[in-house]
């Protein structure tokens, strides 16, 4: 009983350490004379992919790569089956010419590499497949290249101010926030890990199913949260552009840091799941095109979520 206790907390410790390493951060930076739109295109960014980061970071060290990969994999269908979903349904989510043709596309090429990168032993005949320390540097300079392009579209994007914390510490408030927040994730993504493998354990479920669905959703609370209030304000650029920078973090950044630390096994039968991945993008790319041009509307939304209704449905029946 104290392991699931423990597992509930260890999300409120990672959503809050979130919370307070964002503040810190964009308060340190203030400080600094750094502007909002750079800080909201950096530190908040990272900030929403912190939780998949730490628990990821843990995950990898403890040698449980199954929750590792499919925290990043659920987590990312999660976004936009799941969050888009409920966005769109709060309000339908208009977004620009270049989040339609750059970034989405940037999304789905992210999920493609990955399944080039993870199947080793399918393209070269290799013993095993892995995502192995080279991938995850390739992975760096594919998120190095995404970064250049999100500041060199700054200029046009509108609302990012209103998702940054507005309150301006003092430099001993502000590291102590950091040091907080840091602390909240680490220890939050230590329980979740070990709440995780508990819980797979007494359920007779696989690691990979409890990773693609507990642990994903889980995780993917920032953005939920960024995106259904950016929907609820309005302001459905923010909203979109969350998600779908999520999912680019999620794979370059999240996955690049866990396979550079250590070598992340791969198993064939999560091939299924990035398929899941490259479908859930090509259709929101697809739904840019139907109904209002460059909209998620509100029935394109109920679409979404009974998709990932039936995701976890098969995720279950099949374990």
């Amino acid at each position: 009983m104290m392991t699931y206790i423990l597992l509930a907390i260890g999300f409120v410790f990672l959503i809050k350490g979130a919370d307070f390493l964002v503040d810190g951060a964009a308060s340190v930076a203030r400080s600094l004379n750094v502007s909002d739109l750079v800080i909201g295109l950096t530190v908040v960014a990272f900030g929403t992919s912190t939780p998949e980061l730490f628990v990821n970071i843990i995950a990898s060290f403890k040698g449980n790569t199954d929750i590792a990969i499919g925290n990043v994999l659920g987590s990312n269908i999660a976004n936009i089956f799941l969050i888009l979903g409920v966005s769109s349904v709060i309000y339908p989510l208009s977004v620009t010419k270049g989040t339609v043709w750059k970034e989405i596309p940037f999304s789905l090429l992210a999920a493609i590499v990955l399944l080039f990168m993870a199947n080793d032993q399918i393209l070269d005949d290799a013993g095993a497949s892995a995502l192995t320390r080279i991938d995850g540097l390739i992975f760096f300079c594919f998120f190095t290249i995404f970064i250049y392009y999100t500041f060199s579209i700054a200029a046009r994007v509108e609302g990012v101010e209103e998702h940054i914390p507005a309150k301006h510490h003092s430099w001993l408030r502000s590291l102590l926030f950091i040091a907080a927040g840091l602390a909240g994730l680490i220890i939050g993504g230590k329980w979740i890990v070990d709440g995780a493998l508990v819980l797979a354990t007494k359920l007779g479920l696989s690691e990979s199913l409890i990773g693609l669905t507990i642990v994903a959703v889980g995780t993917s609370l920032p953005e939920l949260a960024t995106s259904a209030v950016a929907a609820y304000k309005k302001n459905p650029e923010i909203a979109v552009g969350n998600v779908v920078g999520s999912n680019i973090f999620n794979i370059f950044f999240v996955l690049g840091i866990s396979a550079t630390i250590k070598p992340l096994p791969f198993q064939t039968k999560n091939n299924v799941d990035i398929g899941v991945v490259i479908v859930s993008s090509l259709m929101l790319f697809f739904f840019m095109f139907t109904g209002k041009k460059r909209s998620l509307d509100r029935w394109e939304g109920i679409v979404c979520l009974v998709l990932y209704f039936c995701y976890v449905t098969f995720l279950i029946v099949n374990d």
